[in-house]
């Protein structure tokens, strides 16, 4: 059996750990289906667009092991991951990967909270009187 290939994709707070394995197209996230898992249509399209731009749905099964931030950060996170984990598989897949912009790390994350603030940027209320 050939060795299963894995990467890591994050986004935000979410962190995934991909698993990819030649098989029928079954993907799972957390042990669950990942149709189950994400309910929305978008974000079951987003774990499928790295398959989709290769048109290779059918052919690895991928286990997903996902935590951290919410569904939409875990969502991209897995992204990231299963197109790495491709590029790992077969070379010849990076440049298709590569024009989608799949394989590049969104970077934007939560700006910190800074004191003398309510939030990051927000300041309290101004009271003349």
């Amino acid at each position: 059996m050939e060795k299963s290939k894995n990467a890591i994709g994050r986004r935000k707070e979410a962190v995934a750990r991909v698993y990819l394995n030649k098989g029928t197209g079954e993907i799972k996230v957390n042990d669950k289906e990942y149709k189950n898992y994400f309910t929305l249509i978008y974000l079951q399209n987003q774990v499928e667009l790295p398959l989709k731009t290769i048109e290779a749905l059918d052919q690895y099964d991928i286990n997903v092991n996902v935590q951290g931030g919410g569904p939409k950060g875990q969502a991209e996170a897995i992204k990231l991951g299963i197109a790495r984990a491709l590029c790992e598989v077969n070379i010849e897949f990076r440049p298709a990967l590569k024009k989608q912009g799949l394989l590049r790390r969104d970077p934007r994350v939560v700006e910190r909270k800074k004191f003398g603030k309510a939030k990051a940027r927000r300041s309290f209320q101004f009271s003349k009187r």
